[in-house]
Order: structure tokens, then C-alpha cells, then sequence
């Protein structure tokens, strides 16, 4: 089954011809979760021949503009689709006030309702989930309040071995406990061990999104063990000074991050348009972290255990 991100936007502040502002599809077994929507997530959707349809749950880090202006003109397609979906937004509370007066002019009267989730700032907190995900928020170190999302599965059942239900004539009845770890008694009162009766199910996989930050060691005990990091990487260490100052991260950061956290695989991202060039970037994350990548709009990333 799917769990793959797809990044739609990976600069910072200001767009480029090559890159959107901050947005990614993330894609979890079926359930497509839109993180963050700056200025032309919609047309960056659309170009990823992503259904808008499927999109019923967005994710808002903050309310630097860079991260949400694209979203009243997503909501405003979704209302003359004739979508019916209701959109769940979770978010800073104040973003509601924010884009109110702007949903009250859409065309026509929307068939689904925008709901509002409010995001905690102070400590982590699950936000949704369902009988397979699961999505924490957690407070990152910003200039502003701004939260960064992990995405887990769910464990999975153990696999009930074929073989085994007719060696031991086990009743379809016991097969769901079996299968959550119950050892099985024969008619003749043996006892048959779970672990002889099944094989592992395969480990849950799981996705974090650390937006705008600083350097936040914090972060590592909610995201430990993640198998893909998303961090951002405004400004490589030369201008470190920039980067304290306004509460972003240097590649180097981001590649603490992932070691601190020993994470599967980094993709930094968020890149000031300073730099003309990403190399630097990916170059300086990897004297830490070998396992990163550069986050390239359009591009789709599995994630592995």
C-alpha cells in the first residue's frame, strides 16, 4: 500500500520559476493529506494529476503567508467543482478569522463545510486518526507559534500462517484473536504458541514535517525513529546569523536533526533565494547526515522502513 510524499512547493519566502512556496501531498495508504499550502498549491495539484477530491484533510504549520496563501483559492475550486467533501483544517485557531470574510464572497453556496481544528502549541498532541494513521502535532522553535506533523501508521496485525488453520482445524471464530496475539488450544489441550501460528506483520512506516524552525533538539523525542524526515534548510552556515535571527534552520541543523532523531532519510527544503544554486545545501547536510536529499517540486519520495 502507498505512503509517499509528494512535494509541490520547496522555497521559502518569495516563489522562483522553479519553485512554489511550501506544500506537499503526502499519501498514506489511500489518504492524501495536503501539509501546508502557499501561494499556487492548486495549479502544483493539478500538475501532479492529483484528484482534488481526495484531498479532505490540510495541514497549516503557520500563518506566515508563504504557508497558506494558496489555500482560499484552493477552497474556492473545490466549491465550483461542486466538491461535497468536507475540508478539515488544522491549523493556528486564528486562521479562521483570517480567511472567514474571504469564504463568506465565494461564488454560489458551498456544498461541504470548511471545520476548523485549532492546533496546541505547547506540547505534542494527536489531531487525527483513524482505524490505520495516525497525526501528531508538535511545537517547533519559531519567530511565530508553528507546529510541524508526524504521520504513522497504525501497527498492523500479525499474518495468520495458512497451514496452520488446517493443521489445527482452527474455527474462523479465533482467527481475529490469533491474529492480535492469542495463543490457540486444541481440542486435545495443546496449547499452539502465537509466535508458531503467524509471521510478523511488517513495521509501521511514518513521515515528519518540520517547517519553519530553529535549530530545536526538542523536537527528537516525537519524531525519534522516524523513517522520513522533511526539515527545512533556509540558509546554509554562512549566514547562520540570518538563520538565528529570524528563527530558521542551516542545512547543518536539519542534518543534526535527522542524526539526533536517527531517521530513515532526510529531504531539506524551504531554500532562501539567495542561493541560485541548492548544492551547497545538500553538500553541507550530508558532512552529518549521508541519507538527504534536496526537495525538488513535482518530485514523489516512497516512504521505507
Amino acid at each position: 500500500m502507498p505512503f509517499e510524499l509528494t512535494i509541490l512547493g520547496s522555497s521559502s519566502a518569495i516563489p522562483t520559476s522553479e519553485r512554489y512556496p511550501t506544500a506537499q501531498v503526502l499519501n498514506v495508504l489511500g489518504r492524501f493529506f495536503l501539509i501546508d499550502c502557499g501561494e499556487g498549491t492548486q495549479i502544483q495539484i493539478r500538475r501532479q494529476k492529483i484528484a482534488f477530491g481526495k484531498i479532505k484533510h490540510i495541514f497549516i504549520s503557520h500563518l506566515h503567508g508563504d504557508h497558506f496563501y494558496g489555500l482560499i483559492g484552493l477552497i474556492s475550486t473545490f466549491n465550483l467543482l461542486g466538491l461535497k467533501n468536507d475540508i478539515h483544517i488544522y491549523s493556528p485557531s486564528q486562521l479562521k478569522d483570517v480567511i472567514q470574510t474571504q469564504l463568506d464572497f465565494l461564488k454560489g453556496e458551498m456544498q461541504f463545510k470548511v471545520i476548523f481544528h485549532p492546533l496546541n502549541f505547547k506540547k505534542p498532541q494527536l489531531i487525527f486518526e483513524d482505524k490505520k494513521v495516525e497525526v501528531i502535532s508538535f511545537p517547533l522553535k519559531h519567530s511565530i507559534n508553528c507546529c510541524g506533523f508526524l504521520f504513522r501508521e497504525k501497527p498492523k496485525e500479525a499474518n495468520i500462517k495458512k497451514e496452520c488453520i488446517e493443521q489445527y482445524q482452527i474455527p474462523v471464530a479465533q482467527i481475529r484473536a490469533i491474529k492480535q496475539g492469542a495463543d490457540f488450544l486444541t481440542t486435545e489441550g495443546e496449547v499452539v504458541p502465537n509466535t508458531k501460528l503467524t509471521t510478523p506483520p511488517p513495521p509501521p512506516r511514518s513521515y515528519a514535517f518540520c517547517s519553519d524552525t530553529a535549530f530545536y533538539p526538542q523536537v527528537v523525542e516525537t519524531i525519534q525513529g522516524v523513517n522520513l524526515l522533511y526539515h527545512e534548510a533556509t540558509f546554509t552556515e554562512e549566514l547562520r546569523d540570518w538563520a538565528e535571527r529570524t528563527y530558521h534552520s542551516t542545512a547543518l541543523d536539519a542534518a543534526k536533526t535527522a542524526q539526533m532523531a536517527h531517521a530513515g532519510k532526510l529531504i531539506i527544503g524551504h531554500f532562501s533565494t539567495r542561493y541560485k544554486e541548492v548544492e551547497p545545501f545538500l553538500e553541507e547536510a550530508q558532512t552529518v547526515f549521508s541519507n538527504t536529499e534536496v526537495a525538488i517540486d513535482g518530485k514523489t519520495y516512497s516512504v521505507k522502513k
